[in-house]
């Protein structure tokens, strides 16, 4: 299996879950696990950010996701002290694969590049908005499935609720926990498809 694949066939899922194929396509069949079958077939396919999800519902040790794959995370912020500080926080998960920016410019190079699945945006970037950047990624074809949370230290809840109904997938408010960081991905990426 390739590593940092963003979607998975029922025999991989298997070998993962280290039960029978069958067993997955009975967890599919009755809703427990969430993804989609191939048009035209009766193959099915399980993006990853579900199988975690399901996994850690049903309290299955995730050992063989971790040696499969990354939530990769694109955190752009000028303020170097807040990239560093969740660079290193976030790199000492071993489910994250962590990217940064300090520019709207490098964020959109760093975004191509890395297909991040979810990118934490600061909204006030020194050389662009990050409204901007938002827009940008949510009009990006190969960047559909990136997830954006908007940071800010300036943000009340209902400018928050704003951002969401502009495009962002989630908001963070500085100072925030790692706790916060941690499940505002976690809730970012488990969207059921």
């Amino acid at each position: 299996m390739a590593r940092n694949k963003d979607v998975l066939t029922t025999g991989e899922v298997a070998r993962i879950c280290k039960v029978a194929p069958r067993t997955v396509t009975k967890w599919f069949d009755s809703g427990q696990l969430h993804g989609y079958r191939i048009p035209g077939s009766k193959d099915r396919r399980i993006p990853v950010s579900q199988l975690m999800r399901f996994m850690r519902q049903n309290n299955m040790p995730l050992d063989g996701m971790l040696h499969f794959t990354k939530t990769r995370v694109l955190i752009v912020d000028d303020e170097s002290e807040i990239v560093d500080m969740l660079r290193d926080l976030l790199g000492e998960h071993p489910t994250y694969d962590v990217h940064t920016a300090n520019t709207g410019f490098q964020a959109g190079l760093n975004a191509e590049k890395v297909k991040p699945h979810v990118i934490l945006l600061d909204i006030n970037l020194g050389d662009v908005n990050g409204r901007d950047v938002c827009k940008a990624i949510r009009m990006n074809p190969d960047l559909q499935m990136t997830k954006v949370v908007a940071m800010s230290g300036h943000l009340t809840e209902d400018e928050g609720q704003g951002l969401m109904r502009e495009g962002f997938d989630g908001f963070l408010k500085k100072p925030f926990s790692m706790q916060q960081v941690v499940q505002t991905i976690e809730d970012a990426v488990a969207v059921v498809y």
